[in-house]
């Protein structure tokens, strides 16, 4: 008695915490009870307790019209005339406990942690309460649709909000289960049996593990309390009005032909939720199961999120879907975006549900495993070691991943259509996706050796296939991505981290996933966008339209894209930008494009590829721009009309070019466009070493021909001039000198008159020039 003291008093503080949580809602948040409340943390009775009636459920009542506008009731039991009118639930299935109820108020959520303030609750009147506008689509918040102000910051907050109510519940849930089934005995044995626990989160189903391995139907769920949650409708559909949850060990089974719907009003919606248990839906072609959400005073599928929505979830554990039909379920993130397969955040207690002889032979086959020297089987006692992965600090461990598989099964206006994060082989097969507010297939983090094939997504509001960081060995193939508003697929196998984080993550990259035999066509944004990592591919797949068609960028290494088709693309067919390396580009045939392939500092082997481009002035078959060192073009055929087959004019460096085929390209470049390929500084310079030598030349043959005239046999005078008779001059001469008293000149003239023919002048003794003296 003195050990088990502890553990009750545990699990009364954790039964208090349920029903006195914090409360969080959304637009008109959760009521916290009163004092002199009754705080009701289970319900182990099969049956109502004081005043509680069927009628009590927000899901399975409509409200009653006005008088003069009567109309027959749709639901199959109708409250009295003189029952008073259920009041508006507006907070996510929380319901007063039956002593409370009179007394339940509720107030709004502000933001910044501090308590809501409690109010009156409005009274529910039939001649004043207004049924909300139905909108054509519906309405969910992502970083698109925030910038185009369809969705207000508040109504942003209430979603997160909602999200956070939903993980404290389950959260709580499953402690408060824990707690009490450790008490053991008879109280512990009384436990395992459908109950509803009440906190401030609203009312909780509870389906705990049971001593045989008898799944849970849907007959146990409208035993509970008389069919308080689960009413069956003049129609055959079935009507789920509270929180299910199929704890560890547990299983829940449903089998068609069905008609769930799952009731789901401002604020207060149903879900299905297995934390560590299965869930199995399982229908056939001909007895489908059918699930979607309920609005009943509509009567019609709820098409808004912003207030919360039905959701399934199966948070560890198994989950199994096939020949279902699913329609408007979930709200903001992915876990609650619809159909959520998840990973538990802590481990499920899968080996306590074991016999000994089952646990005595995984023993041995790790003991096996240790001898032959396989990674991951050794053990030390009782503690098995776990092998060091490529991953994170935050590697989720294998008995934490869920597996499942959703086959042959058609899911329509789901916020988003499938997610799946911290599983490990989990098969997406032959299933049809359409117009998902978000993501069509989402695989997170954590999600490996995937298959995912023969799928189609369509008129999504972002993109079709996601491969996230994190993922790894991820196949698609033979899938179809049209008409979503940005990718068809998206590869992204990034790091989780740059540099030192908080949380201690790797900076190793994922990848080893691939895109194969698939298609995407008309989609908004790219055809296939893979986001670094390594080892990623795009094979033998066929891309029509879009922006572009296949784009590698942030720095992918080893990128395989072949075999492909692609036609009719705005820009480029295939790009690889911004630091991909090791990228292989071979045998892809690419039609009616302006440019075939791209490179911007990326480096890769283009090789055995048929480019045909449209016939454009700015058209290209190949163009390379920036670094692209170590890149090889080669047996390329280029077929078109344009500026240039093959463009390497921009690179850097040298590009490895050789044995192209350009003989059917039309060249359409001008003059000064072709002129501008061949000026480039190295070119520049050779050009004026050989305009120097060719001057040098042509000036020394010059020479040399004066020089050979120069050697030849001449006549001496052939270059004399005849004397001409000119003008007479006279040139001047000296002065004479003075006369030497002391000497006699012998030539002197002798004295006498001047000569008759000049006159006497000065210049008499001038020497005639040019004369015939």
């Amino acid at each position: 008695m003195a050990r088990s003291a502890p553990v009750l008093l545990g699990a009364a503080v954790l039964a208090l915490g349920l029903a006195a949580g914090p409360a969080a809602g959304p637009a008109a948040a959760l009521s916290s009870p009163k004092p002199g409340d009754s705080e009701v943390v289970s319900n182990p009775n099969p049956s109502p307790t004081g005043s509680a009636t069927p009628d009590d459920n927000p899901f399975l009542n409509t409200p009653k019209p006005q008088e003069e506008e009567e109309e027959p009731s749709t639901e199959e039991e109708s409250p009295p005339k003189n029952t008073r009118p259920p009041k508006p639930d507006p907070t996510p299935t929380v319901r007063p406990t039956p002593t409370a109820r009179a007394s339940q108020t509720a107030k709004p959520v502000t933001r910044g942690g501090s308590q809501p303030t409690t109010g009156p609750t409005p009274t529910a009147d039939p001649t004043t309460e207004e049924s909300p506008a139905l909108v054509e689509d519906a309405i969910m918040a992502d970083d698109a649709i925030l910038e185009a102000g369809t969705l207000t910051a508040g109504d942003a907050e209430a979603q997160a909000i909602l999200v956070d109510v939903e993980d404290q519940r389950i959260i709580q849930t499953r402690a408060a289960l824990t707690a009490m089934l450790q008490t053991g005995g008879i109280a512990a044995a009384q436990r395992k049996q459908p109950q509803v626990f009440v906190s401030g989160h609203g009312r909780t189903l509870v389906l705990p593990a049971r001593n045989t391995e008898a799944p849970y139907t849907l007959k146990d769920l409208a035993a509970v309390e008389k069919g308080r949650y689960l009413r069956r409708l003049k129609d055959g559909s079935y009507l789920l009005g509270v929180q299910v949850f199929v704890a560890d060990g547990a299983r829940l089974q449903l089998r068609g032909p069905l008609t769930l719907r799952m009731g789901s009003l401002p604020g207060s919606f149903s879900s299905i939720i297995a934390f560590g248990g299965d869930i199995e839906i399982k229908g056939t072609a001909k007895r489908p199961v059918r699930i979607t959400s309920w609005d009943v005073r509509t009567q019609k599928p709820d098409l808004v999120t912003t207030d919360g929505r039905a959701y399934i979830r199966a948070v560890g554990g198994e989950f199994e879907m096939t020949h279902t039909q699913v329609s408007h379920l979930g709200f903001w993130s992915g876990r609650t975006g619809g159909i959520a397969l998840t990973g538990t955040e802590r481990p499920a207690s899968v080996y306590r549900h074991r016999t000994k002889d089952q646990r005595h032979q995984d023993k041995q086959e790790r003991l096996a495993n240790t001898k032959k020297g396989q990674r991951g089987g050794s053990n030390f006692g009782d503690v098995e070691t776990i092998p060091i992965g490529p991953g994170t600090a935050s590697h989720v461990l294998a008995d934490e991943l869920v597996s499942g598989s959703i086959k042959n099964s058609v899911i329509t206006g789901d916020a988003y259509g499938i997610f799946v994060s911290g599983s490990n082989q989990t098969q997406i097969i032959n299933n049809k996706i359409r117009n998902s507010l978000v993501h069509g297939v989402f695989m997170h983090r954590f999600a490996k050796n995937a298959t995912i094939e023969a799928t189609e997504v369509t008129g999504s509001g972002g993109d079709g296939f996601v491969l996230s960081r994190a993922t790894e060995k991820v196949k698609v193939v033979d899938c179809l991505a049209a008409r979503n508003k940005r990718n068809g697929f998206t590869l992204n196998g990034r790091a989780l981290a740059s540099g030192p984080s908080a949380s201690g993550e790797s900076l190793a990259v994922y990848g080893d996933s691939s895109v194969s035999n698939s298609t995407a066509r008309d989609n908004g944004r790219y055809g296939v966008e893979v986001l670094g990592g390594s080892r990623l591919a795009v094979q033998t797949s066929e891309i029509i339209g879009g922006d572009m068609g296949i784009v590698v960028r942030e720095g992918a290494s080893g990128v395989q894209i072949s075999g492909n088709k692609l036609m009719d693309q705005r820009r480029q067919a295939i790009a690889l930008r911004d630091g991909a390396t090791g990228a292989h580009v071979a045998g892809n045939t690419i039609t009616g494009t302006v440019t075939g392939i791209y490179l911007r500092n990326s480096a890769g082997m283009v090789v055995g590829n048929k480019i045909t481009t449209l016939s454009n002035p700015k058209a290209h078959g190949i163009t390379v721009v920036g670094d692209a060192t170590g890149s090889e073009i080669t047996r390329n055929t280029v077929i078109g009309s344009g500026t240039s087959a093959i463009s390497v004019a921009r690179a850097a460096d040298t590009v490895n070019k050789h044995n192209n085929d350009e003989e059917q390209w039309n060249d359409t470049s001008s003059f000064w466009v072709k002129a501008k390929r061949f000026v480039k500084p190295m070119n520049v310079i050779w050009a004026g070493v050989i305009l120097l030598v060719v001057v040098s030349a042509i000036r020394s043959r010059g020479v040399l021909e004066r020089r050979r005239r120069l050697t030849e046999i001449r006549n001496p005078y052939e270059q004399q001039r005849l004397l001409a008779e000119g003008r007479f001059q006279l040139l001047r001469h000296a002065a004479p000198p003075a006369p030497d008293p002391f000497a006699t000149d012998p030539f002197a003239p002798p004295a006498g008159p001047p000569s008759r023919r000049r006159p006497a002048s000065p210049h008499a003794d001038a020497t005639p020039v040019g004369g015939r003296g």
